[in-house]
Order: structure tokens, then sequence, then C-alpha cells
């Protein structure tokens, strides 16, 4: 079986070992979305560190579909030169790069309106949304579209949709935040329409060799929200749309917080996605511990792990974990006398 220091090949797509650095939004960008030389540093930093696969924290697809004003956007063709800079020296230091298209829905905290599949929110600190018309839907395809054409020529080897934490392709997906009647609303069929018409739209304009990512967020933690039967046939549908590998998560569309955490905690859903679904699964949830991380990949429960807080706290998490399994990670030259 392989290990977590063995390589990992995916379409096009290559990396040195199995450890991805989660997106982590930052809220150091510009106002107008560009990204600034704390994002050149912070992710050159992990790659240096020695991390398979760099992935650039969630980027809004439109203005108004920013975390923040502080969010990175891919909006604007202004925003490729940034990009591209770090895309070029995480490559330059052998990791491949990656970056989460994203649109926050009800989450956004812009100036602009909040907009949503339906006018309500289960949170006290977000403004109620206005409700999309279909019209506006079919604008946010097309703005997921053209993300993923600038992703390109800013030099990403990959790109992933956040349909997870309660944003909005996950407030489509969800029982529980989607409240339409029309095409869009109630049924399963209705609810993965969105999300099925965003995945297509990315293929259309995605080489043929360039793996398509997905965030989802496999359990709601609520008995009202989709079930994991429900999420597997998501991604099923997903699979079929295009999707090559699936990003496990949890939670965001109830202002609820896991029933329990402790290390690997949400590595359970991607095992299940994994096996249930017949696609590569990401797995996330606290899993910093070198042997947690090993027996995962070897037992085949995941095919990446996604590192967040321990690479915040330490960008050379990658050559810790492998002086602890015994494995071989090389780093630049002058890094090789602290190892």
């Amino acid at each position: 079986m392989a290990g977590l220091f063995d390589s990992f090949t995916l379409k096009g797509l290559e990396l040195k070992n199995r450890i991805m650095m989660s997106p982590m939004c930052q809220y150091q960008a510009k106002d107008d979305g560009t990204v600034t030389d704390w994002h050149f540093v912070h992710y050159g930093a992990r790659a240096i560190g020695g991390v398979g696969l760099v992935m650039v924290e969630a980027a809004g697809v439109e203005a108004r579909g920013r975390i923040s004003t502080a969010d990175v956007g891919i909006y604007s063709d202004d925003h490729i030169p940034g990009l591209a800079r770090i895309v070029e020296f995480c490559k330059l230091h052998g990791a491949k790069t990656a970056i989460q298209l994203a649109h926050a829905g009800t989450k956004a905290e812009t100036p602009e309106p909040n907009v949503a599949p339906s006018a309500f929110t289960h949170f006290d600190n977000y403004k109620t949304p206005q409700e999309l018309t279909i019209a506006e839907i079919a604008e946010i395809v097309e703005a997921f579209k053209q993300a993923a054409i600038r992703a390109q020529k800013a030099g990403f080897d990959t790109v992933e949709l956040h349909g997870a934490h309660g944003y909005l392709i996950n407030q489509f997906l969800s029982p529980l935040t989607n409240k339409r009647t029309d095409e869009y609303g109630g049924s399963f069929e209705n609810r993965v329409r969105f999300p099925l018409q965003v995945i297509r739209a990315v293929k259309e304009v995605l080489p043929a060799d360039m793996p398509l990512l997905m965030r989802v967020s496999a359990s709601e933690y609520s008995e009202d929200g989709y079930s994991m039967a429900e999420m597997i046939e998501m991604v099923k549908l997903f699979k079929e749309a295009g999707v090559d590998l699936v990003d496990v998560s949890s939670g965001g569309s109830l202002p609820l917080p896991p029933p329990a955490i402790y290390p690997g905690y949400q590595l359970q859903y991607a095992e299940e996605i994994k096996k249930g679904a017949d696609i590569p699964t990401i797995a996330v949830g606290l899993l910093h511990h070198p042997q947690l991380m090993e027996e995962a990949i070897q037992n085949g429960r995941a095919d990446l792990i996604a590192v967040g807080r321990e690479l915040l706290r330490n960008p050379h998490f990658a050559k810790t974990a492998a002086i602890a399994l015994g494995a071989q990670l090389e780093l630049p030259n002058v890094y090789k006398r602290a190892f």
C-alpha cells in the first residue's frame, strides 16, 4: 500500500507526497481582492517546507461572494498576476498548486447585499440574504466558469469547488438552507441542480488532464439535514459530472459545533465516501499526527491528507512528519543543517 510520502497521480496532476495544505482564509487581501506579499510569503513558505499540494484559500468568484472584503478574489483578470507569482514560486520548490473557487452566499460580509437560495439565515450575525433569481443563478454559474479560466491563466495545477461549510453551493444542497419551490429547490434532484451546473461549466474550460476537486460537508450535524446516504448519492452525481477527487469536511449549515472533536474526527466521512461513491478522497480534521496520517493512507481510508492549523504553526510540518515516519523528504540545501 502507498504511504504518506509516496507520490500521488491523478490525471495530469503528480504530487511528490500526499500532504495537502488545506485552504485557510488569511484575511490579508486588498479591498479589491488582489493578493499581497503576505500571501506570497505564507504559501511560499509551505512549499519550501515540503507540502505536496499547496491550496490557496477560498477565492471569491464574485466580489459579493467573498467572505469579507479582505478575502482573495478571482473575479477579475487583475487578480491573475499576483496569483501567478505565488504559483511560480511554489512550483520552483516542488509543490503543485490549487485554488479553491468559492461563493459565500449568505455568509458573505461585503458591502453588497447577500444572496442565497432562499431569503433567510440560521445565523444571527449575518444579514438576511436576497433570494437568487433564475437569471442570477445562471450568472453565478458563469462566474465559476470564468474563475476557472483565470486559475489556468495563473498557472494553477488544479482547482477545487467549495461546496461545503454552509457556503453557496452547500446552501443549495442542504434542505436546511434551500427552501425554494422552483426547479432549484425541494427534491433531491432539484437541490443538486445548481452544483451540477457549476461542475459542468467548469469542466468545459478545464484541460482534459486537469483534475477537478470539490470540497463537501459530509454531515450537517442535524437530523433535518441530508444523510450520509444522500451525500454519497450526491458525490456519485458530482463524479459523473466531472469531479475527480472529493475533499471531505463537515458542518457549516447551522451554527452548531461537531458532536465531538478529536484527532481524525472527520476521517470516517472520507472513508465512507471513498468506498460508497468509488472516488478518491482527501481527509481533514485534526490530522496532524504523522502515524495517524500514515495509517489513513496505508489502509486506503483516504488518498490525501489536508493539514490546516498544524501548517499555520509549523511551515515545515511535512519534514517533521517525514522524520517521525523515517521517510525521505528533500528540502532546499540551505535548510538541511536544521534537520
